[in-house]
């Protein structure tokens, strides 16, 4: 059984930065693409960035404009989430997740539903 597990949430004021981690349990995901989403309270899960399986293609949501990086390490099948420059409408749970389809050296998803493993969350809030 895969788990995913994130950490590094907490609360910063507006214009500081937070790493994510998601780690990996129970099986390797190096062959899977990977991204992270979000929910604030009282809004739908939002997209916010993707990594293809190995790293070389990213994409983000629009909001993000430049302020945050995925990266992954395969060795340590850890997910990453760098998050710069963070304004207070960045507040909400951030959730990892693992899609298993494979569609193409390049591929990933930015829609939940393509994703079968999610970890359980980590808070995120930004402090005005």
């Amino acid at each position: 059984q895969v788990q995913l597990v994130e950490s590094g949430g907490g609360l910063v004021p507006a214009g500081d930065s937070l790493r994510l981690s998601c780690a990996a349990s129970g099986r390797t995901l190096s062959s899977f693409a990977m991204g992270w989403f979000r929910q604030a309270p009282g809004k739908e899960r939002e997209f916010v960035a993707a990594i293809n399986w190995s790293g070389e293609t990213t994409h983000y949501g629009d909001f993000v404009k430049g302020r945050f990086t995925i990266f992954r390490e395969h060795a340590k099948n850890t997910l990453y989430l760098q998050m710069n420059s963070l304004k207070p409408e960045d507040t909400a749970i951030y959730y990892c997740a693992a899609d298993l389809h494979y569609d193409g050296r390049y591929y990933y998803s930015t829609t939940p539903d393509s994703y079968a493993i999610w970890g359980q969350g980590t808070q995120v809030t930004v402090s005005s």
